[in-house]
């Protein structure tokens, strides 16, 4: 099934450009010219994706991505002239997934739709599963093999964000922005300690390794060589 892009913007330039694009690419593309319009296309189509400027007439970006994330939960891309630091911050707190800013380069914007597509279709497979390492999302139950794995709420969010991520080293500073919303700072310990529990419960068996260490950088999700 293709999937459905809704671009809310009022430059009706970009609009055809961008339309012509993503029609070529494959996808379903809707658009509007204001925050309301746009709104009431999200309510009635729930598009797989949205393409949001900043700067529009009446409602503005910001306050359309607020009401868009009550109403959906597809990835907002952002764009906008608007290139300082604190735009960007303020466009993401606001329930943007990403940020482009005015003038951009199509082959860019394609490049970035892609990846935000591909990571939200990852979110909603159910089963994520890694050599002989199974993780059930809908009922967070963990197998090894025929054997069950019981988890603790934090070691079941570490094992999640490995499987959604294997054999790409994640670095210590992303493992606990992801799990636990901030960095504990390089004195921390805290990560070493659940790798370790982790790692005693996938292997008490006998299991060869799969949370391996990337000494200076973090862990990584691969096989035993």
């Amino acid at each position: 099934m293709k999937e459905r892009i809704l671009i809310i913007e009022d430059d009706e330039g970009i609009v055809r450009v961008l339309k012509r694009a993503l029609t070529y690419e494959g996808y379903l593309v809707e658009s509007a010219l204001e925050g309301e319009t746009g709104l009431q296309l999200a309510r009635e189509h729930r598009p797989d994706l949205i393409i949001l400027d900043w700067m529009l007439p009446g409602m503005d970006g910001l306050e359309v991505c607020q009401r868009l994330r009550t109403l959906c939960n597809a990835p907002i891309l952002m764009l906008t002239a608007k290139d300082t630091l604190q735009d960007r911050v303020q466009g993401l707190d606001a329930g943007a997934d990403d940020y482009m800013t005015k003038p951009f380069e199509l082959e860019e914007l394609l490049a970035r739709i892609r990846a935000l597509l591909r990571r939200t279709q990852m979110e909603r497979a159910p089963v994520l599963s890694f050599a002989d390492l199974t993780l059930d999302t809908s009922t967070r139950q963990a197998t090894r093999g025929n054997r069950t794995i019981p988890l603790t709420a934090k070691e079941y969010d570490l094992l999640e964000l490995f499987l959604r991520h294997p054999r790409q080293v994640l670095t210590r500073e992303m493992i606990f922005d992801r799990v636990w919303g901030y960095d504990f700072g390089g004195e921390s310990n805290v990560l070493d300690v659940y790798i370790r529990y982790l790692r005693q419960k996938l292997e008490s068996d006998g299991e060869p390794r799969l949370l391996h260490t990337v000494r200076g950088v973090g862990y990584v999700l691969r096989e035993t060589p």
